[in-house]
């Protein structure tokens, strides 16, 4: 009968543990997928990076507003049918981010090239000088365009930070309440791998979703609805947009019927007999105070009412709260998710803006190179920790050595460098010599009348791309859609007969050459890092007691996305906006999204402060020390003091 029981047992914690791992594929694919579509929005409605950030931190504001009291009242609650809301509340957010699509106008891009069928000329991007038409910079007046009286007070942006915040509400239950559930029922020896493929499978998802944004990047986003012929430009281009929205309805749709399984599982699963060990080790002991005899698994069954519950959330906090080792580990894990999240957050533009990629090729090297590395660290870090059978100092220690070789690769990213693209009067000069953003308008365009926001880019015969062909002073040009060229491009050449192409100047081979290093180390670093992951992920679980488990994963998270998830995407944004050279200008007048970076800039700026808080994280354990000195006596871990064990876990 006992055997029974334990099959019953083993056969729903598969079941439960093979949905919670499609439920948290679907959530990081949805995740990850955000990320692969920040400069297509940024596009899409013309923002700047720092408006992305507070975009994608508000999924973290979502679980903000309900993660505490969902981790605390879920965990005695029905646990399943909890998750099974939060799919469905993730699905209708991701419905909500792809509705701009279809309230809004077509796209309309900056461009002097025109689709005229049988057509060999067209009219000169050179206008003639006309002086009554130029303001007093000697500049064209910026004219709104029609119908901006409708439009201008409409930030279609705002429906997908919504969607996102829905998104996040949804994800809250599925982390806190599915690896408790699990941890609950799984025997000791297999929580670690249980909870270990759960992290790799959440790690796993990200990987389809960078590959869903890859091929949606490479289709444009009004497909369906234009003359693909008609559209002048291309993948490459900073003015191309992919069908964002087209992978948010997938993941809806996906999301949506993963929540039906969770209906149909019990609230908790049979135990046949108590759980309890004869006698705790000391390391269990010192580190889960008031207990005697470990208890380490929690009954979902015990009825209590919903006020009760509500009476003992703050002393359970405080509680929580005020156990050292558990405080000093949230420390650590935020300042350490303050590099990684905006890191990871922009490390598809980076690629993009620095190396000179695609966004379509960007995202498709982060799903099948860096994901696959983090899952598979993340999976090894979880099997050798159930090999070697680490205790929670071995855990500490590992995690804390993973961490520093990462680091001080990471700092190899220094030396990996491109040089600025050549863009007349924006990183360099006409004449080829110096560098001087503020020289757009020189002797060789001073006949044309052109506009200094427009950026219509075309490669010159020299190697140098121009803002737009009217800069170039080009008077003629032949042909339509991409096979238009621009002739007579006085700022080309001396004789006045150098020609141009539409789009920029192939300028990739010192980073053709640097970018498969820079992929290596990027694989490297990160599988080294992700090894220590799920030991340090058991170590918050293991440090406590089972009836805060629920409550102390939840916090975790809630403390992290706050000051982590929420803040660090903007910041970086705001970092990466400071490095613009050419802003676009929006269709009724303001400043719109960044069209070329100072990549030089871009590299130190992002890898200094993600440095900075990986040496800050090294540099907090004197201080550390100091704090938990009163502690020493308290909690003795055999012959090592709870101030050295917390040395350890902070580094």
């Amino acid at each position: 009968m006992e055997d029974d029981y334990v099959k019953t047992v083993c056969f729903l914690l598969l079941e439960f543990h093979a949905y919670q791992c499609v439920c948290v594929c679907l959530s990081a694919l949805s995740g990850s997928y955000m990320k692969s579509t920040i400069t297509q929005l940024e596009r899409r409605f013309d923002i700047p990076s720092y408006l992305i950030g507070v975009i994608d931190g508000s999924f973290e504001i979502g679980n903000l507003l309900v993660i505490a009291f969902v981790s605390y009242f879920g965990a005695k609650l029905h646990r399943p049918k909890i998750i099974a809301v939060g799919c469905v509340l993730m699905s209708i957010g991701t419905f909500i981010i792809a509705l701009p699509h279809f309230i809004i106008g077509r796209y309309e891009f900056e461009t002097s090239v025109r689709w005229v069928v049988n057509s060999t000329l067209n009219p000169s991007p050179c206008r003639p000088d006309s002086p009554g038409n130029l303001t007093e910079d000697g500049t064209l007046p910026q004219v709104p365009a029609s119908g901006c009286e409708s439009e201008s007070n409409l930030s279609m942006w705002i429906y997908v930070l919504l969607g996102n915040v829905l998104r996040g509400i949804g994800e809250t239950p599925v982390q806190p309440l599915g690896i408790s559930y699990i941890d609950d029922f799984a025997t000791e020896e297999n929580a670690a791998l249980y909870v270990g493929c759960v992290q790799t499978i959440s790690v796993v998802g990200p990987v389809f979703g960078y590959l869903l944004g890859s091929l949606c990047a490479k289709i444009y986003v009004d497909i369906g609805f234009v003359k693909m012929e008609t559209i002048t430009i291309t993948p490459s281009d900073s003015r191309w947009v992919g069908a964002w929205w087209l992978g948010y309805l997938i993941a809806g749709v996906i999301t949506l019927l993963s929540a039906i399984p969770f209906w149909f599982l019990p609230r908790s699963l049979p135990v046949p007999g108590p759980e309890v060990p004869e006698k705790c080790t000391p390391e269990q002991t010192s580190f889960i105070k008031g207990s005697p005899l470990l208890k380490h698994k929690y009954s979902a069954d015990e009825h209590t009412s919903f006020i009760e519950m509500a009476k003992d959330f703050v002393p359970t906090l405080r509680t929580l709260l005020a156990h050292p080792v558990y405080l000093v580990y949230l420390c650590v894990t935020i300042i350490q998710l303050n590099s990684l999240i905006g890191m990871v957050t922009y490390k598809p533009k980076y690629i993009e803006q620095h190396f000179r990629q695609s966004a379509s090729k960007a995202n498709f090297l982060m799903g099948v190179i860096n994901i696959p590395a983090v899952a598979l660290g993340m999976f090894s870090g979880g099997l050798l920790m159930k090999r070697l059978k680490l205790n929670i100092m071995g855990a500490a220690k590992f995690a804390f050595g993973t961490s520093l070789i990462g680091y001080i690769l990471s700092l190899f990213f220094f030396a990996m460098s491109c040089e600025n693209a050549k863009v007349a009067g924006v990183t360099l000069s006409y004449d080829k010599i110096s560098y001087d953003k503020h020289l757009l308008f020189t002797d060789c365009n001073s006949k044309c009348v052109c506009s200094s926001s427009d950026w219509d880019p075309v490669c010159g015969e020299n190697g140098v791309t121009y803002v737009s062909p009217c800069l170039a002073g080009c008077t003629t040009s032949a042909g339509s859609g991409k096979n238009t060229v621009f002739s007579n491009c006085s700022c080309v050449g001396v004789a006045g007969n150098f020609t141009a192409s539409t789009g920029h100047c192939p300028q990739k081979d010192d980073c053709d050459r640097m970018f498969p290093y820079f992929l290596a180390l990027s694989v490297i670093t990160s599988f080294i890092i992700s090894l220590g992951g799920t030991p340090g992920y058991m170590l918050l679980i293991r440090c406590i007691k089972p009836q805060l488990k629920s409550l102390a994963l939840g916090f975790h998270a809630l403390a992290t996305r706050t000051l982590a998830g929420i803040p660090a995407p903007i910041y970086f944004g705001a970092i990466i906006d400071t490095t613009c050279l050419k802003w676009g200008q929006k269709r009724c007048g303001g400043i719109g999204a960044c069209r070329i970076y100072n990549t030089t800039a871009y590299r130190l700026y992002l890898h200094m402060y993600y440095s900075v808080f990986c040496e800050s994280l090294f540099l907090i354990s004197p201080n550390s020390q100091f704090t938990m000195q009163p502690l020493k006596k308290k909690y003795q871990l055999g012959n090592v003091t709870c101030t050295d064990y917390c040395k350890t876990v902070l580094f």
